[in-house]
């Protein structure tokens, strides 16, 4: 039990250092004009980490993504695999490990940002929740410092350390108010969780990568992750709610902006920005006075069809004749 206190220690402290530190720089910031013990200041300072953390990962986020293509563009391939190899899973596995490696990817990229993000999220939940038990600082943290953190309430009525769990009103100090807003900040998590995980599944995923295994991880994220997070979250203080609710809005914003600006080839989202480019051109063509050509009238472009002469009788024939001859004798005395 030592040992993996000491593994805990070794690295909650350096994020104890990290963490309480953006803290008190955001909440100095806020103080000016905000009270220094009121909950807003606070919860504004949870924000702001949650934003210098985000914008941190951001080189990671890009990784993810690049990763997330490579997947989606080899699954063909894994396909042929499966088809070939179906009946040898072990052999399949190894070929599919080979592909993945060959191809620069890993079919759990998705799930980095979320796994760096754990130590930081266990990190802010022990510092608000020592500071509110027993006052006791980590990290930048001073006594007084943690006690205001552990005491500070939104509005001056919402305990940023108190939990849905906590207040329940069957429970020994119930409050509803505090319930309302930590069931609030609980659907939030829990519906941006899920309409990020269906924004990436619905829109930036070819059709051919709609099955398979990568297909089944998205899907098992997609119902899985918010599930969990919901039922963990009655039991997160305010503060960490909104830490990760910050989170979610910030990562289903970025997402967003990829998906829009640079999707991945043969995606719905890809088909989208092409149409909305040849529009943009067309406009920037009107604008620039440029107008699109007119088409040309079509041209009956078909071969002229030979007129047959008519059919004759035979006295029509004569009497053509005749009269050719007549013309004849006439040249000829004229000519006299």
């Amino acid at each position: 039990m030592g040992v993996f206190s000491a593994i805990g220690s070794f690295i909650m402290t350096p994020l104890y250092y990290v963490i309480s530190a953006i803290l008190i720089g955001f909440h100095k910031f806020f103080s000016l004009f905000l009270s220094p013990e009121g909950g807003t200041a606070w919860a504004l300072s949870i924000v702001g980490l949650t934003v210098v953390i985000r914008t941190a990962l951001i080189p990671l986020f890009v990784k993810q993504i690049k990763s997330q293509r490579n997947m989606q563009l080899i699954q063909p391939r894994v396909k042929e695999l499966q088809k070939k190899f179906g009946h040898d899973r072990q052999k399949l596995g190894e070929e599919t490990m080979k592909l993945y490696k060959d191809a620069g990817t890993n079919p759990f990229a998705s799930c980095l940002p979320l796994l760096l993000q754990m130590p930081i999220f266990f990190a802010l939940f022990r510092l608000l929740d020592q500071a509110a038990k027993n006052q006791t600082p980590h990290g930048f943290l001073t006594v007084d410092l943690a006690t205001k953190f552990g005491e500070a309430k939104i509005g001056g009525t919402v305990p940023i350390y108190e939990s849905f769990w906590g207040a329940r009103t069957w429970g020994d100090t119930p409050d509803g108010g505090v319930m309302m807003v930590a069931l609030v900040l609980v659907i939030a998590m829990t519906a941006t969780t899920f309409f990020t995980q269906r924004q990436l599944m619905s829109k930036n995923m070819p059709a051919d990568a709609m099955s398979g295994p990568y297909a089944q991880q998205q899907k098992m994220l997609l119902y899985v992750l918010p599930l969990v997070f919901g039922l963990g979250g009655i039991a997160f203080p305010i503060g960490v709610l909104l830490y990760w609710t910050t989170s979610n809005l910030w990562t289903m914003s970025q997402q967003f902006y990829v998906i829009r600006n640079n999707p991945a080839p043969g995606t719905p989202a890809f088909t989208a920005k092409q149409e909305r480019d040849k529009a943009k051109a067309r406009e920037e063509g009107i604008a620039s006075g440029e107008m699109e050509p007119e088409p040309e009238p079509e041209t009956d472009r078909r071969p002229a069809v030979r007129e047959q002469p008519k059919r004759q009788s035979k006295s029509q024939r004569q009497a053509g004749a005749a009269g050719g001859q007549n013309q004849s004798k006439k040249k000829q005395r004229g000519g006299r």
